[in-house]
């Protein structure tokens, strides 16, 4: 596409030549390991995904230098120096099936996660750091890693680093002084409290990070490109507490001004490129950032930096719009754009951009259910929108010996999932929906700014469903009688979930979230907002940016209790906007009856009365299966799928759809 042109002329980093301008963002590759710290087959059929998608430079997640130092259970991620001729083996493979495509390679390694690590990963092995510090999640002191070790570890960078190039990879990425991982932990005063030549002054703590490039550089030479993933701002307030857009705080980790001093001195020590990204685990909606945050939020903090030095800049960040990545190349804010997640759930991206075919790129949602959600939860990488991501092999669809007419009640994406892999498969799906369009609970679940793409989703869908062809009846309900009209060889239910509802005494102010968030109804200027799960508290936020007054009730000690596991960056930014946006929040606290003047309600063993003008009830949803219960005995092949089989998350939903379309 003429008008994205700049976006696919070819750049150098180093001495190696890059297609485009698009890079594949490192991500945890949990699950795509061997036992013995080679790619498994699920790893190589991912990264060579994204390189046949049209990628020009594939940055593989962490990958282990040390096993020993930092212990790990071998091996839920590449460790490039546990079995060198193995990893070498297994890596090859994928590199020459990479390279096929014209695209680049690079191997990301790990110095190791410090006080970060995730504790499903860690196990019982004790966590290391720069000095005796407090663990992320964990009340645990970690371990003071002594001069031998860090050198034993500079080492091991070399000797990864040497298998790599073996391995027929272009480059290396070096993870990292960014989000306050093992590196990063050196290089950021309030973790590194030595007083060796690791520590003090700022070259002293980057010290470690200058041994890796020299190592490595002299281990494979000087033109084997090395780049750094690097965060010029930390925006942590403290231990464990991480600063909000807009908000103002003293900075505690790594501020812009030491992030460009920083910057200059590990350029001059060798580094090739730097990947930029701003945060940390202890503000970790920074570093992940979900739909809370702007798209492009590292694009000011990627310009900072691409002034100051002389080497490439690389920005990740919510750069899936591809007007928002021309701008920030056309800006000189960055020469290259990283796509993580939106090639997780559509690893055509790039070259679906490249046709002009950007209606048929499916949206990321940054919802994290399926990547970071699964590896903190399952030590396992997905992706909630592309049920393939991760098992492109096992998931390959095949066509149907026999193409069968599937009637299909409900369009809500569990629905439209369904219809658009059986018409894949060459099977003859009909949707009969019973609203005016598709999209079931996304329609009102996206209808926050924040959640744009949740109708980008439905969009993708209505465009999808539309180029296969595929039969869609809005405004219809599907009854027995329908059904028997049609000659159908089976039957998929997909009729989703309804709000769950009580009496509060008068309900004639009393609505539903979704009925506040379609706009069906005026919530008025005070509204209480009883629940405090997913929905309730992003209506809530919502409502806040419309200068409401918001108080939300919950029966939990918590909010977002019930929820789960949402990924903590989510969750864990969500809780502080709730307070930070002005949102009164009763916790343990029993809704009893609405009044003449609001709501009255039981808190910590009284009884209170809130004036409000409205009560929106936001305490979750009930599977709509009426349909299937009066049918499941009369079909041979009848299947029920989504929030109409078990109230979930979009995830789940789409990937009950795929799972049962993709076998019928």
């Amino acid at each position: 596409m003429q008008k994205y042109k700049k976006l696919f002329e070819p750049i150098k980093i180093g001495s190696i030549e890059i297609k485009n301008r698009f890079a594949m963002a490192p991500m945890g590759p949990l699950g795509l390991a061997d036992s013995e710290g080679g790619f498994n087959q699920r790893g190589v059929e991912y990264y060579t995904a994204r390189a046949r998608g049209g990628v020009g430079l594939v940055i593989t997640g962490v990958t282990f230098v040390d096993n020993v130092i930092e212990e790990h259970d071998v091996c839920h991620v590449p460790c490039s120096t546990h079995n060198p001729v193995h990893f070498i083996r297994t890596a090859r493979e994928m590199t020459e099936r990479i390279h096929a495509y014209d695209a680049r390679i690079f191997l990301q390694l790990s110095g190791g996660f410090g006080r970060v690590t995730i504790p499903t990963n860690l196990g019982n092995h004790p966590p290391v750091a720069p000095s005796p510090i407090t663990h992320r999640w964990l009340d645990k002191t970690c371990r003071e890693l002594s001069v031998a070790e860090i050198k034993q570890i500079v080492e091991n960078f070399g000797k990864g680093a040497y298998n790599a190039k073996r391995a027929g990879f272009d480059g290396v990425q070096i993870h990292a002084v960014h989000e306050g991982y093992l590196i990063d932990q050196f290089a950021i005063s309030l973790f590194n409290q030595r007083t060796d030549d690791y520590g003090g002054s700022l070259e002293n703590r980057l010290r470690f990070a200058k041994e890796i490039v020299e190592e490595i550089k002299k281990t494979c030479g000087a033109d084997f490109p090395v780049t750094l993933r690097y965060s010029p701002k930390s925006f942590i307030k403290g231990l464990r507490d991480g600063a909000l857009p807009g908000e103002e705080f003293e900075e505690k980790g790594r501020d812009i001004p030491e992030g460009i001093e920083a910057a200059k001195l590990l350029v001059s020590y060798g580094y090739d490129a730097l990947d930029i990204d701003v945060g940390s685990y202890d503000s970790w909606w920074w570093s992940h950032p979900p739909m809370y945050q702007e798209k492009g939020l590292y694009i000011p903090y990627a310009k900072i930096i691409k002034d100051v030095v002389e080497v490439p800049i690389i920005c990740a960040g919510r750069m899936d719009n591809p007007a928002l990545a021309l701008n920030a190349l056309e800006d000189g804010a960055c020469d290259m754009v990283s796509l993580g997640r939106p090639l997780l759930a559509d690893e055509s991206y790039v070259n679906k951009l490249r046709s002009g075919k950007v209606v048929n790129i499916r949206p990321c949602l940054s919802c994290q259910e399926g990547c970071m959600g699964r590896i903190q939860e399952y030590s396992s990488l997905n992706c909630a929108v592309n049920p393939r991501a991760c098992r492109e092999r096992e998931t390959e669809l095949t066509p149907a010996l026999t193409s069968r007419k599937i009637l299909i009640a409900g369009g809500g994406v569990a629905g439209c999932e369904a219809a658009r892999v059986l018409a894949l498969r060459g099977h003859k799906p009909i949707i009969y929906e019973s609203t005016g369009r598709l999209g079931g609970n996304l329609i009102p679940g996206g209808a926050p700014d924040f959640k744009e793409d949740d109708h980008a989703l439905i969009a993708w869908y209505e465009n999808t469903l539309k180029e296969l062809n595929v039969e869609v009846h809005l405004n219809t309900v599907v009854t027995p009688e329908l059904i028997s009209n049609h000659q159908i060889d089976g039957l998929i239910i997909a009729t989703g979930s309804k709000p769950k509802m009580f009496s509060l005494g008068d309900n004639s102010k009393v609505y539903s979230a979704a009925q506040v968030l379609l706009k069906e109804v005026d919530p008025g200027s005070k509204t209480v907002i009883v629940g405090g799960g997913l929905v309730g508290c992003e209506l809530a936020l919502w409502l806040a940016d419309q200068e409401k007054k918001v108080t939300l009730v919950e029966v939990q000690s918590k909010l977002l209790a019930l929820n789960g596991p949402l990924c903590h960056a989510n969750s864990e930014m969500l809780e502080k906007l709730v307070p930070f946006k002005g949102i009164e929040v009763l916790t343990s606290a029993k809704i009893l009856k609405t009044t003449d003047k609001g709501i009255l309600l039981e808190a910590n063993n009284k009884t209170e009365e809130i004036p409000c003008d409205s009560v929106i009830l936001a305490v979750g949803y009930t599977s709509e299966n009426s349909l299937y219960n009066e049918l499941k005995y009369d079909f041979s092949d009848i299947h029920v799928i989504g929030d109409a089989r078990k109230v979930s998350n979009i995830m789940y939903a789409i990937w009950d759809a795929f799972e049962v379309a993709s076998k019928l």
